[in-house]
């Protein structure tokens, strides 16, 4: 029985979160493709995890035999979310644009399950190899070429974070833009681009989320 972890962080409730909506095609494309499958889902934007403290960073570079008390007790929190991301067969995050880059609670789960020798820093890497599919909505345009593409950090950030260089997961990444178009009158001629993002964006999710249920379904 294969195992989605499914990370939202919008501030957002669904019906307002370009993210939310989306990532939801993919989990319920995965769902009927594989309703026997388990899913771990953690919403951030309503439950946050709390930002990395000084006694569960210190611990993270110790073997747990040699914690002392207070990092056992402090590196309780990262073991259970690195073991949730571990035990994962998929991933599955959803990251808005959030003044340029991810939201803070999705940093500070990111925080948590960046274990040294464990999840990244070691040649046995404990989840790479696992496909993970972010969609990664922004209210404006930060492709190539576009006048703002510099101020684009959440790619950047995420694929190397996500990619070879941490925690070697296989990613993919889903990307509705322009999605403040239909509320802001400045965006007014941008409407038809934002809806044609906007249903790629689901089209590309469902396609990812039979693909990847099919696959463990195997």
């Amino acid at each position: 029985m294969a195992t989605l972890l499914h990370i939202d962080s919008s501030v957002h409730p669904h019906e307002a979160s370009v993210s939310r909506d989306v990532a939801a095609s993919f989990r319920k494309a995965w769902e009927a493709e594989h309703p026997d499958g388990k899913v771990i889902y953690r919403d951030l934007g309503t439950d946050p995890v709390p930002h990395l403290e000084g006694p569960a960073a210190v611990a993270g570079f110790i073997a747990p035999a040699e914690h002392t008390p207070e990092q056992a007790e402090a590196f309780k929190l990262r073991d259970e979310l690195t073991s949730e991301f571990e035990q994962a067969d998929a991933v599955l995050i959803g990251a808005p644009m959030y003044n340029y880059t991810i939201p803070s609670t999705l940093k500070a789960w990111l925080d948590h399950v960046i274990v040294m020798g464990r999840t990244t820093g070691s040649p046995t890497r404990t989840a790479a190899g696992k496909p993970a599919t972010v969609v990664a909505s922004r209210g404006g345009g930060y492709g190539p070429g576009t006048p703002r593409e510099s101020f684009e950090f959440v790619l950047t950030y995420l694929d190397k974070v996500l990619g070879e260089s941490g925690f070697g997961l296989d990613a993919e990444y889903i990307v509705p833009e322009l999605t403040l178009a239909e509320g802001n009158p400045a965006m007014a001629d941008l409407v038809d681009m934002a809806k044609a993002s906007r249903a790629q964006a689901h089209e590309a999710a469902e396609l990812r989320g039979k693909a990847l249920a099919a696959r463990f379904a195997n």
